[in-house]
């Protein structure tokens, strides 16, 4: 494992200002001369984009839920490269992680079992990585009895090493004093205090903050303003020196070209076969790790921004990640040349691989708006939030995943796809159990289409990876033999 120093920014709950406080650290080391490497504990792809914001660097995810526990250090490791200190902002509460049913419980008295640190937690990942944690607590209403609850964190769990506290939305000098004394009573050091101040606020709509693509100059200036202002009210130099206590592992970085088998990749003949990766404001949602992936297995990946563009020249395959397509629908409706181009790609056959806001899209219509035809479904925006983490199997052979191929992904929407009539929508892509143990199928496998809400992160499945540039290579060689 990378011998760089880290920090893992937690909290005892969701809501206590990680977000501002991650981004607004990693602005002010930055700002004073340090190379951060900035991570986000979780399948959360909308705060990695303020993180590399404030780093001029990409922001990684961690999330052993996705990639496996192996994965974690070797991720963190090539992600760290060039860096002298990584900063991870944690999800949710620190000890909070996936429910796994009988693993949550013990036997018929329902007893507490197991390990007290929740898979995929923030806790979980600091204990892999082996960083020290810095807890961000929300102090509003807190007064002498958060002594009581710093106690109950550092007690109950001893493998995960809390190095101090930074008390955040402190309301007087006086709230502040009582503050550091509950710190100072349970031994752990204030690291910076931040007052309220409703201007340290990133706008945000039904799926959380908005994503900082989206907002181009405003999210420079928002995360301009939280590195002013956290960085004004950190001890940097203790945060660093607490970083620095992080234990270190050996273990090789992560790589794509490992990952996919060179020997695998067959040499493209007579040009490399052409991926388009979706992007733009309605498209924001997406690993780093993916591109480096298809760039592995072979693939020349070309960016378009589906309210503006047409298909790149030569497109092969093409990838519809996650976003905020309903929030665009006009502008995407409105790009009729890329439509029209999409719907031929997909009925030559060709690759696409379409996630979430890619697979409403595919729609032919989102909300009214006429979208690109290529499923006959329609979408709808509502109110109901779905949202989880998915052990689904492949129900059948397509130009990804293989029948039977097992993934852990991750759904996060609140839009729902009916379909426009009972033909022409092929096999589902995805069989999965629900909360409630109920099977169910999702998605559609139809030609050299996969769509689904799923999200897969390509370093859990580099096969899938793989097995999709091959379909492109072979897209790429049928249509060299057409032109011939």
């Amino acid at each position: 494992m990378s011998g760089i120093p880290a920090v893992v920014i937690a909290a005892p709950a969701s809501g206590s200002g990680k977000t501002t406080v991650t981004t607004g650290l990693i602005g002010a080391l930055r700002a004073a001369g340090h190379r951060v490497a900035p991570f986000k504990v979780g399948p959360d792809y909308i705060d990695p984009g303020y993180h590399a914001v404030a780093a001029g660097r990409v922001g990684r995810n961690l999330d052993p839920n996705l990639v496996g526990e192996d994965r974690i250090g070797p991720l963190f490791a090539a992600g760290s490269a060039a860096a002298d200190i990584a900063v991870v902002e944690g999800v949710m509460g620190l000890f909070d992680g996936r429910i796994l049913g009988a693993a949550a419980t013990g036997p018929d008295d329902g007893e507490p079992a197991g390990d007290p640190v929740g898979f995929g937690s923030t806790a979980h990942v600091a204990r892999l990585i082996g960083a020290p944690v810095v807890l961000v607590v929300d102090a509003a209403g807190h007064s002498q009895s958060l002594a009581a609850v710093l106690h109950g964190f550092i007690g109950y769990e001893p493998s995960i090493r809390i190095a101090g506290v930074i008390l955040n939305r402190v309301g007087s000098p006086r709230h502040e004093a009582v503050l550091r004394q509950a710190c100072a009573r349970v031994g752990l050091p204030v690291f910076g205090v931040l007052r309220r101040n409703p201007d340290l606020q990133v706008p945000s709509r039904h799926l959380g903050l908005i994503p900082a693509a989206e907002r181009s100059a405003d999210a420079v200036r928002a995360v301009d303003a939280m590195t002013a202002k956290v960085g004004a009210a950190l001890d940097l130099m203790a945060i660093v020196a607490a970083a620095r206590t992080r234990i270190h592992r050996v273990t090789e970085p992560w790589s794509p070209v490992t990952a996919i088998g060179a020997g695998l990749v067959p040499a493209s003949r007579p040009r490399p076969p052409v991926v388009a990766v979706a992007g733009g404001a309605a498209f924001t949602f997406g690993y780093a790790e993916h591109r480096e992936l298809l760039e592995a297995a072979g693939a020349d990946v070309v960016g378009f921004d589906p309210l503006r563009d047409r298909l790149p020249a030569d497109t092969d395959a093409v990838v519809i990640g996650g976003g905020f397509p309903e929030e665009h629908a006009a502008e995407l409706s409105a790009n009729e040349a890329l439509r029209a181009g999409l719907a031929a790609h997909a009925a030559a056959g060709r690759p696409i691989l379409a996630e979430c806001a890619g697979l409403l899209y595919l729609a032919t219509e989102l909300d009214g708006h006429p979208m690109t035809g290529v499923l006959d479904i329609v979408g709808h925006f509502g109110p109901t939030l779905t949202l989880g983490y998915r052990d689904a199997v492949a129900v059948g052979d397509s130009v990804a995943f293989r029948a039977g191929e097992r993934v852990t992904g991750h759904e996060f929407h609140r839009s729902t796809v009916s379909a426009g009539s009972p033909t022409g929508r092929g096999e589902p892509a995805w069989a999965w159990r629900d909360h409630h143990g109920r099977p169910g199928t999702h998605g559609f496998a139809v030609g050299g289409v996969h769509a689904s809400y799923l999200h897969v992160h390509p370093a859990g499945s580099p096969s899938a990876v793989a097995r999709f540039v091959a379909s492109a290579r072979a897209a790429s060689t049928m249509g060299e033999e057409r032109a011939g």
